[in-house]
């Protein structure tokens, strides 16, 4: 295959990705996106597949679910068919019987503690995490309005030490063109303590400071603007679990706000991923709204 033809198969698939993200909560339509890419709708699930290594269809579906079994525990006040109807579910009957395949409960058993359990077991997944004696419990964000912001960026499959494979070759792009101001932003596409490991998105990306041009040789996307909670803490490898869990399980929980579909990210004042000591200092974004 050329290079320009894998390109463009590469940054259709990417765009299909954060279109499937963005609009999580609407039914997705693949034949109208396949008008709007002007490709076939046989060709767009090949290439996808080829990019990801799974369907389109088992994608959304995973997504929408992992999205629920976070709202689920953060937004108490709303009820299981409004947490299904912010997922692209119109049916509850359809949501109950796909969460309860996926994660071998009920919605309500989940919403009533049975996430906990499930949480555990994916940190066991992590070494790193389980070795961690981190508490943030100290810890207590501020309140934050950003603006929206042009990323380019490249996913990574799975959370695990391999990322920083996929940052050094960021690190190629911007040294390749010469850019030299820039902030490091990981993305959790997918929730880290809700998603086994080796199933989550996770999105390196630069923001420049001084974006004058546009670069095609990387995709790009838009950052929403937002509220956000700002958590700012310093630590190592194995430790970023740990906030995240506390996070989304202990802060949240307790703080008179709710989450919403969007994702979370680090900004990255030091990264561990590239760091030598694999110690970190970064600010941890999670969106919020209003009860």
């Amino acid at each position: 295959m050329k290079k320009e033809t894998r390109t463009k198969h590469s940054q259709i698939c990417n765009n299909l990705m954060n279109y499937i993200y963005n609009h999580i909560d609407t039914d997705i339509n693949i034949d109208e996106l396949c008008i709007d890419y002007g490709i076939s709708k046989f060709h767009l699930h090949r290439i996808f597949k080829e990019e990801f290594g799974k369907n389109i269809y088992e994608t959304i579906k995973s997504i929408r679910l992992q999205k629920a079994s976070t709202l689920l525990i953060t937004n108490k006040q709303s009820t299981i068919t409004e947490i299904a109807k912010m997922c692209g579910y119109s049916s509850q009957t359809s949501f109950i019987r796909t969460f309860k395949e996926r994660f071998n409960m009920t919605p309500k058993q989940w919403k009533k503690g049975g996430y906990l359990t499930y949480s555990t077991e994916i940190l066991h997944m992590s070494k790193s995490a389980l070795l961690s004696d981190a508490s943030f419990h100290e810890v207590h964000p501020t309140i934050v309005k950003l603006p929206s912001m042009t990323g380019y960026y490249m996913r990574h499959n799975g959370y695990n030490r391999s990322i920083k494979q996929t940052w050094e070759k960021l690190q190629v792009w911007t040294m390749s063109n010469e850019i030299n101001e820039y902030a490091q932003i990981g993305f959790h596409h997918d929730n880290p303590i809700l998603t086994p490991l080796n199933e989550c998105q996770y999105v390196a990306c630069v923001v420049l400071k001084k974006d004058k041009h546009h670069f095609s040789s990387l995709p790009s996307f838009t950052i929403p603007k937002g509220i956000y909670a700002k958590f700012h803490v310093t630590g190592v490898y194995g430790d970023v679990l740990k906030l995240i869990q506390y996070v989304y399980h202990t802060w949240l929980v307790n703080s008179g706000y709710e989450t919403t579909t969007h994702p979370s990210f680090a900004i990255y004042h030091k990264n561990h991923f590239l760091s030598e000591d694999g110690a970190f200092d970064l600010e941890y974004y999670v969106p919020i709204q209003l009860i």
